[in-house]
């Protein structure tokens, strides 16, 4: 089956330094994939490249079996949830997904903005609130529901449970995972090795750029991921 997102040998450099490094990447539908990697492994570089943000400097990227270089629409396949997702404080949550669905070419009533939000996991009492009274889990409930409105078939996640307490990153766990059930292919780059392990199908660690390790989530344990994690970003592999 064609992946939805695939990288080939794909390299990104800023100036004489090598971000991302030959990597090779293919994540077929409804698997939700964890990339893990310290700080400048070049995870947030590999999803900014998918999303066309940066230009890669050599390989290939592959959205459905569509290169994004000659096609740059291909992206709109994707939809991008950073680690602090950006909403109007001012207007409900409602109002924002409307609004960013609007953004988007998708025409969305306020009973459809309503389902989409409780799916999402956003409980009612809070749809017509202002989003300035919002906690971050929450505002990232608001982002999803705007993947989910934009049928999008993946969704790129970066450091998704960062600054949130135990029990509102088991929840977006659980959320992600009912996406990747719904068939939604997820990228999440995370230094979170325990909501990695709990959530994803597939674990990649990146290490300089490269791809070093990948496997498969359910058969490691914590630990054993904790010990491969820690070798690598001490160099010891």
């Amino acid at each position: 089956m064609q992946p939805i997102i695939e990288t080939r040998q794909l390299a990104v450099s800023y100036g004489s330094r090598q971000v991302v490094n030959r990597l090779d990447l293919a994540i077929g539908q409804g698997c939700v994939y964890a990339l893990l990697g310290g700080n400048g492994a070049g995870k947030t570089t590999t999803i900014n490249a998918l999303l066309g943000f940066v230009r890669p400097s050599g390989g290939s990227i592959l959205i459905g079996g569509r290169s994004l270089a000659e096609e740059p629409e291909a992206s709109r396949q994707l939809a991008y949830l950073p680690e602090n997702v950006a909403l109007y404080p001012y207007l409900s949550g409602v109002e924002n997904l409307c609004y960013f669905c609007a953004l988007a070419g998708v025409d969305l009533s306020g009973e459809k903005a309503r389902a989409l939000l409780a799916e999402s996991g956003l409980a009612a009492d809070a749809h017509d609130a202002r989003v300035g009274s919002y906690s971050k889990g929450m505002r990232q409930k608001v982002g999803l529901s705007i993947a989910y409105a934009r049928n999008a078939r993946a969704m790129l996640l970066d450091e998704p449970t960062s600054g949130l307490d135990p029990g509102a990153a088991s929840d977006f766990a659980e959320r992600i995972r009912a996406a990747g059930s719904a068939g939604i292919t997820v990228l999440m780059a995370t230094h979170d090795l325990f909501n990695a392990r709990q959530v994803a199908d597939r674990i990649g660690i990146l290490e300089g750029g490269r791809l070093v390790v990948e496997i498969d989530a359910h058969q490691v344990s914590h630990q054993d991921l904790e010990d491969l994690y820690l070798a690598h970003a001490r160099g010891t592999p």
